[in-house]
């Protein structure tokens, strides 16, 4: 388990480094894992931490993957190099690296230790005040929001099947779901659920972040109920209800090699904000 002392001072370098980069260095996924007391490599001195890095082990299906940030008044000092191979030696054997914002020093560091870049991941940004299309569900589809436990085995099932190609998404367990249920931004009421012949087809799960944006945060549709287009409808539904919260912006994240999503959140008025790179070796 992490110390608080520990994990505090992981949080204020997280920190500190968005304030700099402005851009933040982890994952959700990682610092709810710092949260649940799974710490990563952690680099002091002086017994202040450093440097921090992340790492999800290796599975059946996918490499190890990391995440790795550095204080700002610490950096040019070889940290980053350090956690970086410690990560490789950890994961011993190939390994990918997320370098969110894809800043040079980023780049040079992955770029001199033999990575190459793998995945592109976008980040696009509309304005809320920006006109909404109006597209209801399908014929015999309805729509519902989400409840907490009741929903959690069904919605797991259509994630899967839905982002069985996605090395992330699709990998999602129960303790991933209540994990983000126990956090604050969590709101059952932005969760919409598709139903057809009363089994989920489809999902649009919202979120609101501190500072008040606005977050398309996963959009599903089961392959039996692709080519309706679902997705629109529910991508839509979930905007209108962000914009009905106030939120100034909605943000989403796509890859890169997803033309059909990136043509879709195009013609929603979505436009290219961040990019963030996956280095492996």
């Amino acid at each position: 388990m992490t110390e608080p002392q520990t994990e505090s001072q992981i949080v204020e370098l997280v920190e500190a480094a968005t304030a700099r980069d402005r851009v933040a260095p982890l994952s959700e996924h990682a610092l709810l894992a710092l949260k649940a007391g799974r710490t990563g490599v952690v680099v002091r001195e002086n017994d202040t931490v450093v440097g921090y890095a992340h790492l999800d082990p290796a599975t059946d299906d996918e490499p190890a993957a990391g995440e790795l940030v550095v204080h700002p008044e610490h950096r040019r000092r070889g940290f980053g190099r350090r956690l970086l191979r410690e990560l490789r030696r950890r994961a011993d054997g190939p390994l990918r690296v997320w370098a969110h914002g894809d800043l040079p020093a980023a780049a040079r560091l992955a770029e001199s230790e033999g990575m190459k870049r793998s995945r592109v991941l976008f980040q696009m940004r509309r304005s809320a005040d920006d006109p909404m299309v109006d597209v209801p569900p399908p014929a015999g589809v309805t729509l519902r929001a989400f409840e907490p436990g009741r929903d959690e085995e069904a919605w797991l099932e259509v994630n899967a099947r839905a982002f069985a190609s996605h090395p992330e998404q699709g990998q999602w367990t129960l303790d991933d779901v209540r994990a983000r249920e126990a956090e604050e931004w969590f709101d059952p009421a932005g969760f919409f659920l598709a139903e057809r012949d009363g089994r989920l087809v489809g999902f649009h799960w919202t979120k609101i972040h501190p500072d008040g944006l606005g977050e398309v945060y996963v959009v599903g549709v089961d392959p039996s109920a692709q080519g309706l287009g679902l997705g629109r409808a529910l991508t839509l539904t979930g905007l209108h209800h962000l914009r009905d919260r106030g939120v100034p912006a909605i943000l989403l994240y796509v890859d890169e090699d997803n033309p059909s999503a990136l043509h879709l959140y195009e013609t929603l008025g979505f436009a290219r904000y961040a990019v963030d790179v996956m280095y492996a070796s």
